[in-house]
């Protein structure tokens, strides 16, 4: 690891009067079937120092958590293939805007709260209102993650849902660091983010959704599923 930042990322930011480093760890491509205590025990480990915290991607918990599927091995039902148009799509991700997705989304929330939360967001949205399906559907829906051409492969093709029980890894991870560092699991893209689970407090969160607004890890290439936090020394 080198205390360098991402490509088109600064690597501190200030928060609340303070300066934090936002040092991003690279690995290898990890498979499905491999363990996230060892990723983190080789190459997150070794770097760590007081009072530094480790976040930890979403996507590599539930990758190794086998919760990754190619797009070609999904067959989407007729009502996810209904849903998926009326999705807003940006230029961040694809979200549930594609039947594959939407169909993960009905199988991982139970297609009553997926059809109810949309009928919610029709109508809402004719009085201006956005983010209810989200806030409906919960954060299960929120962290499926879509193909997109500038992921690593395979997961440029793939649908990768969220992780199961994020605040038990990152409890277990604590542990295995010997408990001196916090551990956050992280859902953060160019449009914002989410902690899933972590051993910090509230206001640990909402001060580490600040940190990590601008998105240092990076939603291509980099390779980077993991990073550590550090307070200034100055």
């Amino acid at each position: 690891m080198s205390d360098a930042a991402n490509e088109g990322k600064e690597l501190t930011r200030a928060v609340d009067g303070a300066t934090y480093a936002r040092i991003p760890i690279r690995t290898h491509v990890v498979m499905p079937g491999e363990d996230i205590d060892e990723i983190v025990a080789t190459y997150a480990a070794p770097e760590l120092q007081p009072g530094d915290l480790l976040f930890v991607t979403e996507k590599i918990v539930a990758i190794t958590q086998g919760r990754s599927y190619l797009v070609e091995d999904i067959t989407p039902r007729p009502l996810a293939r209904f849903l998926s148009r009326y999705v807003v799509k940006t230029k961040y991700g694809i979200g549930l805007g594609m039947p594959e997705t939407m169909e993960m989304a009905l199988r991982e929330c139970g297609t009553p709260r997926i059809v109810f939360a949309a009928g919610v967001a029709a109508v809402t949205k004719l009085f201006g209102r956005r983010g209810d399906f989200y806030r409906i559907a919960g954060d299960k829906a929120r962290s499926i993650d879509g193909p997109t051409p500038h992921t690593i492969p395979p997961y440029n093709k793939a649908v990768v849902l969220g992780p199961k029980e994020p605040a038990t890894v990152a409890r277990r991870l604590k542990a295995q660091l010997g408990g001196g560092n916090d551990v956050a699991v992280v859902d953060i893209n160019d449009i914002g983010g989410n902690i899933l689970g972590s051993t910090l407090d509230k206001a640990g969160e909402q001060r580490l959704v600040r940190i990590l607004s601008d998105n240092p890890l990076g939603q291509g290439h980099q390779s980077t599923p993991l990073g550590i936090i550090r307070p200034s020394k100055a």
